[in-house]
């Protein structure tokens, strides 16, 4: 998994007031925890969002305060209205302990139902998964090579050696689906109901 670098500085005081004086110079108060003490700190806002909106999974190295810190983001805030980060929790990354995180989706392949018509349709961006940080993908490879009309690959289909998928082995992450004019064609009788219309309005003129 690819890594970035990013820098804080520590918070002095931790509450609404200080948070929100910071949003207003353009920082995005933070926190890190998992380890053996939680750390409050802000990063810069523009800095943040170049590297959060990426489409690969990666892990962050912080520098806080002169400290390093191997890290993987958990949850992160936005202003409802605005879009603006409002607050980002990271945790950090043990060796010895495996990680839970979502992994972005990138389809390869092309669908035979596709060609025939079909839609693909995407239901998932990301599956969750947990592994040991060396065993994380950068992204999850899923093929649509031999999907006909209504096929799909779902969880189950997926298998990545050392990793875990938490998501429901039942869940679609892609499927071919029909299109509507493939489903008006396909209809029972489409073809006698079409055929028997010119006929019906002559009689109506007669």
């Amino acid at each position: 998994m690819k890594k970035v670098s990013l820098s804080g500085s520590l918070r002095e005081n931790v509450g609404k007031k200080d948070a929100k004086m910071h949003r207003k110079e353009f920082k995005v108060p933070c926190v890190v925890y998992g380890g053996k003490e939680q750390i409050h700190f802000v990063a810069d806002e523009k800095s943040l969002m170049k590297v959060m909106h990426t489409p690969v999974a990666h892990t962050f190295e912080l520098t806080i305060g002169g400290k390093k810190l191997s890290t993987i983001v958990q949850d992160v805030q936005y202003h409802p209205v605005t879009d603006r980060m409002l607050h980002v929790d990271f945790m950090e990354i043990i060796a010895e302990k495996p990680v839970t995180i979502g992994i972005p989706i990138r389809v390869t392949g092309t669908a035979p139902g596709v060609l025939r018509g079909g839609k693909l349709v995407k239901k998932m961006r990301k599956l969750v998964v947990k592994a040991l940080v060396q065993h994380l993908p950068d992204e999850i490879i899923v093929s649509i090579d031999g999907l006909e009309i209504a096929d799909t690959r779902k969880v189950s289909d997926m298998v990545l050696e050392n990793v875990t998928f938490l998501d429901a082995p039942s869940s679609v992450i892609i499927a071919v689906q029909t299109a509507r004019a493939v489903v008006e064609d396909a209809l029972p009788g489409a073809e006698g109901a079409a055929a028997a219309a010119p006929a019906a309005a002559a009689a109506k003129k007669a």
